[in-house]
């Protein structure tokens, strides 16, 4: 399963890639306005820093606004991965965008039929937003355990990408799933390392330790 960092931030990309835990990046508008300065240098920053796939979003609601857009935002470099919102218009354009060779990422999808849509029409990725589904008393993850039936089922090669993860457990679950990729807030990755057991059992281990060094 791959680790995307969902953010903006060049700090975290740096840290987390120095881990050795970076596989891409997702952003979004909200993300993006998060850093301030100037979104098209900040995206050309993070296009460059990043070796895998940054996924950068259309702000247009027409299919000619958003063919028009990622065509700009292609050229930030040949790792751009363009987000369409899942709506009617956002589908010509993903169509259309398949034809060109361009990477997409349909976002803001909330159900199974939604992804199938999206990959029949050849998405790269498929987005489902699980934290926002666990907030409406709905399982976000029992949707992306049907995306990948759905998925295998006809073979498609659309990668589920899970999305608005809020807690380790989503990962967990994603992996057991089988879904391809999970986007993470910089917390929540930090989070997956954390074990309190770990924590007492390397204390334990440095303090035995100091005892020993003591005691020669």
């Amino acid at each position: 399963m791959e680790f995307f960092l969902d953010t903006a931030n060049l700090d975290q990309i740096r840290e987390i890639n120095d881990l050795g835990l970076l596989d891409g990046v997702t952003t979004n508008p909200t993300l993006m306005s998060r850093e301030g300065g100037d979104w098209r240098e900040q995206a050309s920053l993070i296009c460059d820093l990043v070796e895998g796939p940054v996924s950068l979003e259309v702000i247009g609601t027409t299919h000619e606004e958003m063919i028009k857009e990622a065509k700009d935002l292609v050229s930030f470099g040949p790792n751009v991965v363009v987000k369409i919102p899942m709506i009617p218009e956002g589908l010509m354009a993903l169509k259309e965008l398949t034809e060109r060779g361009i990477k997409t990422n349909v976002t803001l999808v909330f159900s199974p039929t939604q992804a199938l849509l999206a990959a029949k029409l050849g998405a790269t990725y498929v987005s489902p937003f699980v934290g926002r589904l666990d907030g409406l008393s709905q399982s976000g993850m029992e949707g992306v355990e049907q995306m990948r039936t759905i998925f295998d089922n006809y073979g498609y090669s659309t990668k589920i990408l899970v999305a608005s993860v809020r807690h380790p457990l989503h990962v967990l679950d994603s992996g057991l799933i089988g879904a391809d990729v999970v986007t993470l807030p910089y917390a929540t990755i930090m989070q997956l390392m954390k074990h309190p057991l770990t924590d007492s059992g390397l204390a334990a281990f440095l303090a035995d330790w100091e005892a020993f060094q003591q005691g020669k």
